[in-house]
Formats: C-alpha cells, sequence, structure tokens
C-alpha cells in the first residue's frame, strides 16, 4: 500500500474516557488504551501495511502517544517531535465542554472560539502545517510517513492536508486508536481512509 502519510490517535486515558480537554498534561494509557495500542500494532504489522518497512515514524513527546506507537511496534524507529503535541487548552485544560461552557456563559465549541491564555488557532495551524510539509518531503523522497499522536492536532493536520482552514477539523471524527491516511485523489490531496477502528472489535 502506497501510504502518503499515516495518522495514528494514541489509546485510552482517563481524562479521554471522561472527555476532559487533555493537552500537555502527561496523561497515561489506561489498561485498555494499552491493549488498544498493541491490537493497532497487529493491524499495522499485516497486509496492506506489512508493518510500512522503510517508513520514517515520528510521535508526540507525550507518553500516551510514546507509549501506544512503543506498544504497536515502532517504537525503535520513532523520532519524538514536538510539532505532534496536542492543542495546548491553556485555562480549559482538564475541563470538559460543558464545564468550559459553562465558565463561558452557556456556549463554547473549541474550533470557533479558541482557548483562553493558550494555543490560538493560528498557532495550532501553523503546527499542523509543519507535518503536513514534512509528510509531502517524505513522499517526494518516496517514502510513507507514520505519525503516533493526538485528537485534535491529527485533525488539524488533515484539515491542512487538503488545504482547508484548521476550522474544518471540527467535522472530523476521531477515535482513540484510529488510523487515518491521507494521500492523494485525481492529483489532489484527499483523505484515503478515517477513523479506521476496525483492529479495536472485541476492545471497544
Amino acid at each position: 500500500m502506497a501510504a502518503r502519510i499515516l495518522l495514528i490517535r494514541h489509546g485510552r486515558t482517563a481524562w479521554s474516557v471522561t472527555g476532559r480537554h487533555t493537552g500537555l498534561t502527561d496523561v497515561p494509557l489506561l489498561e485498555e488504551g494499552r491493549a488498544q495500542a498493541k491490537a493497532l500494532g497487529t493491524r499495522l504489522h499485516q497486509a496492506p501495511w506489512d508493518g510500512l518497512p522503510g517508513a520514517e515514524v515520528r510521535t508526540s513527546p507525550l507518553s500516551r502517544a510514546k507509549d501506544t506507537c512503543e506498544l504497536a511496534g515502532f517504537g525503535d524507529r520513532a523520532t519524538t517531535w514536538d510539532a505532534l503535541r496536542e492543542w495546548d487548552y491553556g485555562a480549559e485544560e482538564g475541563l470538559t465542554t460543558e464545564e468550559i461552557a459553562a465558565r463561558r456563559g452557556g456556549s463554547w465549541m473549541i474550533w470557533r472560539d479558541g482557548v483562553t491564555d493558550g494555543e490560538t488557532l493560528e498557532q495550532l495551524s501553523a503546527r499542523a502545517d509543519e507535518v503536513v510539509a514534512w509528510a509531502r518531503a517524505a513522499h517526494a523522497a518516496d517514502r510513507a510517513a507514520v505519525v503516533f499522536a493526538h485528537g485534535h492536532i491529527l485533525r488539524s493536520v488533515a484539515a491542512r492536508w487538503l488545504g482547508l482552514d484548521v476550522t474544518f477539523a471540527a467535522r472530523l471524527r476521531l477515535d482513540a486508536a484510529a488510523v487515518s491516511v491521507l494521500g492523494w485523489a485525481y492529483g489532489e490531496p484527499a483523505i484515503e481512509r478515517w477513523n479506521d477502528i476496525g483492529h479495536l472489535d472485541g476492545i471497544v
């Protein structure tokens, strides 16, 4: 399979289960999340990926992504990259959407309203562009690119891969331990596969 860039979201954590915004807080994987990561590894070492020989692998520096990468069998090939860390939610870190909306007077949507004292949408978009540029360089060198990271930054990468405003990420659901693939169609950037969690049957 001539994958252009595989996006891998980390396995479940206690905060992801409860809907708390987990940015730079280093929350570990749950045992369920570790099982998801191992199932993911089994999937990626079977056809059509066959372990992605020759692929360039990068991971967020946060442990939930690094451990997912390791448990999936790619840790020895991975380079840690700060561009893949999750959105810095600032004052909204650790809070649920409902809690943040209550603070804001009853209405809040992160992709519309952003966060307080954290990373702006423009800064997030710029980081996503870094990842897109790297992935396209890997493609130009005829290498697949694989990244292990987080829900919001990966959705941002997908939006920017398509050339859309980063706020398009609001329309891209991404579950824990999902596999997504960005590539090309008719010579234009495209989503080849999105939010694939077929390998998690019996776990989720």
